[in-house]
């Protein structure tokens, strides 16, 4: 009962009704305390009067879906993707509320997929209905709800994607309330991950703490008796991974995970005030976010690395020069085409019916990852050439 009541407080500090005013919708999570269900969840979208947009469809028929907050023609456009694992709920729950307290006239259009896992969530498992977890499968795009996400980010061009997730206690070692991670991949060009890192400790962080919570960097060991970090875990710069697939795609971007020992309405809440954090640093930041954003799209030289992040330098032999492109034969193009067109790569045809993808355009940090033998998982194994 306790919980129930302070539940009920923490609903209406977070959106005051002025007096005579039509009170806005609630999710079942505000009302009762309970987890949104797939049904109640239609129910809340339609009744916010938000546009809703079906991105695709999971194995088993549900709906993946967006909704817009604000114009289409906002300069700065944030995405947020709530609870790609299905066992992780609290994401969701902070995105269906938070979207309806949002300006919908502004300079910013906020983009919601608010459940991008629809089968695990009614499943209540990580992965999907195949048991993949969507969160590896942002390089390779086997799985609908990543094709779905590709789509979005590839159409909208986010500059910031801010990522919610949780842990439980199978990594007892995470002993914060909130944790944080910005793309840690060496691909990501300098200006979005050195804004990301701010974003991660200069907006979030401090935003959670000031709300009483513990937070730190994601996957780094904490000694439980001491607070103090070991060594990294986790958290690396694989590619398949949003956190830094989204950096390859120019969007500076953060993970965010609540801790699940916690009650429902604590994680809810820590989520929400770090989205306030991610809202602060695009009000405060849309000049640096602008110029980080076109400087990693005009991008056309540098070496390319297949291993190593921002916290672990790369073997020697993990860098190399960057060819002037990869043909494919035209069977390989066959199986990669649509792939590639989700990943808003191009290419061209040449003489035999092979297809080269230079890199000299704005995926040029995802190409080789994707078409090089050498990547870590690569989508095929594709010849480089040193002219085109």
């Amino acid at each position: 009962m306790r919980g129930l009541i302070a539940l009920l407080a923490f609903v209406l500090v977070l959106v005051p009704v002025p007096a005579g005013a039509a009170e806005p919708p609630r999710t079942e999570f505000e009302l009762t305390g309970a987890w949104t269900t797939e049904a109640g969840e239609q129910t809340y979208l339609r009744a916010t009067g938000l546009p809703v947009t079906e991105i695709g469809r999971t194995a088993q028929g549900r709906p993946v879906q967006l909704v817009r907050v604000g114009p289409r023609s906002a300069r700065t456009i944030v995405l947020f993707l709530c609870s790609q694992h299905g066992n992780e709920p609290a994401g969701r729950e902070a995105c269906l509320i938070r979207m309806r307290s949002l300006p919908r006239t502004s300079s910013v259009t906020y983009l919601f997929v608010p459940n991008a896992n629809p089968d695990g969530r009614a499943a209540n498992t990580r992965g999907n209905s195949d048991g993949v977890d969507i969160n590896r499968d942002h390089l390779l795009l086997r799985t609908a709800e990543a094709r779905a996400m590709a789509a979005v980010i590839r159409d909208w061009q986010p500059d910031v994607i801010h990522d919610l997730h949780e842990f439980g206690q199978s990594v007892p070692y995470y002993v914060k309330d909130v944790l944080w991670l910005w793309p840690r991949n060496l691909n990501v060009a300098d200006g979005v991950h050195d804004l990301s890192e701010t974003l991660s400790r200069s907006y979030v962080r401090p935003s959670v703490e000031a709300a009483g919570r513990t937070s730190g960097v994601y996957g780094i060991y904490v000694d439980p008796v001491t607070g103090e970090p070991v060594r990294q875990v986790a958290g690396d710069g694989q590619e398949r991974i949003l956190r830094n697939t989204g950096g390859l795609k120019h969007g500076m971007g953060l993970l965010v995970e609540t801790n699940t020992s916690n009650t429902p309405a604590y994680r809810v809440e820590s989520h929400l005030k770090a989205l306030d954090g991610t809202q602060s640093f695009v009000q405060d930041n849309r000049a640096g976010i602008e110029a980080a954003n076109a400087a990693s799209r005009a991008a056309r030289s540098g070496p390319v690395y297949f291993g190593g992040a921002d916290n672990e330098a790369p073997d020697p032999s993990d860098v190399v020069a960057a060819p002037c492109g990869y043909v494919l034969t035209g069977a390989q193009y066959v199986e990669a085409q649509d792939e590639l067109a989700l990943h808003g790569i191009t290419s061209q045809y040449l003489r035999g019916g092979d297809r080269i993808v230079p890199l000299k355009q704005e995926a040029r940090p995802l190409v080789p990852l994707l078409l090089d033998g050498r990547a870590d998982q690569p989508l095929l194994a594709a010849r480089p050439v040193p002219q085109c």
